[in-house]
């Protein structure tokens, strides 16, 4: 096993999930941040407008996500997600005022389908069987090509489920990540499927846990640290340039990468990443969420795709929301929450409000894109990337995050320079 410090450039989960991963071992790691604070876009911050702390996004997490309930364990904050005890997702319909609970059985074998009252209305247990062509897709396919866009059960339940997933219209998506999303949950069974929320916040489960064991454990977090160059030699980094610091890499230190995709290739103009991207939209709204509303609410035929219910708070996300990032803040917040009173019979009074616009959310998750996706290890046998939009086979999600640092840290540990 190596030897020497690692160096953690940035604190998103990718980062954080790298420094857990290492300091539960011997090795002596520092973690870098360029700003003040630790979480990336999964994060939770206090609002003046809404006078409480929101999340920056809202993040739907499942039971399947392995990576991310490990990463839970390790900093002791497992029980900070919840959510019901069986697989089950509540939708509503805009268009005709239809409501309806999908109810997956635990077991791979998906005998939910052949009750009406556990499936879409008006679907047949044969029109199920479609996703299994995503399993057979090639990587370079696009769900358009492999989903009739045209049935009932693809504007109900396809497509709501993969454009949350792939932040990405499924149209020009990429089969193979959607087979891998499909693989991991929805396959792999209901017990796969639970849909997880952090009720406290995105900070309280999976940012201050993990600062505070790594301080605890004794490791370096470094706020306000922005790298400005990497000096590189022929195969390995030789040196961080922090602009008020200089450090010279050791023969056994190591680096790992853990930025956004545009950062790193400012770093490294060799690196080949994803060049375009996909917006969010999140509109947060103070009020105290009816009795019976689902915690969770897919929504298809509006505006408004997903709406959660936190305590004094109802929240919306909408995704691949380029063609609203010029949408004036006040007539979006008020044509959303026409919607939401209507979901919810609460008053057309807009209260008070909040929206967050995220343009570079995520890489598209189109074929294209996904064939830029860089490995863990960099060209510099010292240098390792982590990151949602690393080759992670999974799209931008937090479960890719959290299994890009791990890898990354995997590495680092093992590598013998």
């Amino acid at each position: 096993m190596a030897t020497g410090r690692v160096h953690i450039v940035g604190a998103g989960l990718a980062g954080l999930a790298a420094a857990v991963r290492l300091g539960a071992g011997s090795a002596d790691v520092v973690l870098h941040e360029a700003t003040d604070h630790a979480g990336g876009r999964c994060r939770s911050y206090f609002d003046a407008a809404l006078g409480m702390t929101i999340d920056n996004g809202n993040h739907l997490l499942l039971s399947g996500n392995r990576e991310t309930l490990a990463y839970l364990e390790s900093i002791g904050a497992r029980d900070r997600l919840i959510g019901p005890a069986e697989a089950t997702f509540d939708f509503a319909d805009l268009a005709d005022g239809g409501r309806w609970r999908l109810r997956l059985n635990d077991g791979r074998l998906p005998w939910w389908i052949f009750f009406a009252a556990r499936r879409v209305p008006g679907s047949r247990p044969l029109d199920y069987l479609s996703a299994v062509r995503l399993l057979r897709a090639a990587g370079d396919v696009q769900i358009g090509d492999v989903l009739d866009r045209a049935s009932p059960l693809y504007a109900r339940l396809w497509r709501p489920i993969l454009l949350a997933a792939l932040n990405t219209e499924p149209e020009k998506a990429s089969a193979g990540l959607a087979a891998a999303v499909m693989r991991e949950t929805l396959f792999a069974g209901g017990r796969a499927c639970r849909p997880l929320v952090a009720a406290d916040g995105l900070s309280g489960a999976l940012i201050d846990p993990a600062l505070a064991r790594l301080r605890g454990a004794g490791r370096h977090v470094r706020f306000g640290r922005r790298l400005r160059a990497i000096e590189l030699g022929p195969d390995r980094a030789l040196g961080l340039d922090f602009g008020s610091e200089q450090i010279a890499l050791g023969p056994e230190d190591r680096v790992i990468l853990a930025v956004p995709p545009w950062v790193a290739t400012s770093l490294l103009p060799e690196l080949a990443a994803p060049q375009e991207f996909r917006a969010i939209v999140n509109a947060h709204y103070r009020v105290e969420p009816p009795a019976g509303l689902p915690r969770i609410l897919a929504v298809v035929n509006g505006q408004v795709e997903w709406l959660f219910a936190f305590e004094g708070r109802l929240s919306v996300t909408i995704s691949g929301a380029d063609r609203l990032m010029d949408t004036d803040r006040e007539v979006l917040a008020r044509e959303l929450w026409a919607e939401v009173a209507r979901l919810t019979g609460l008053s057309e009074v807009l209260p008070a409000w909040q929206i967050v616009k995220e343009k570079r959310a995520t890489f598209a998750a189109t074929p294209e894109q996904e064939r830029l996706r860089p490995g863990t290890q960099s060209r510099w046998r010292n240098l390792h990337l982590a990151g949602d939009w690393t080759a992670t086979g999974l799209p931008a999600t937090i479960e890719g995050a959290i299994r890009s640092g791990f890898r990354a840290a995997d590495l680092a540990r093992e590598s013998r320079l």
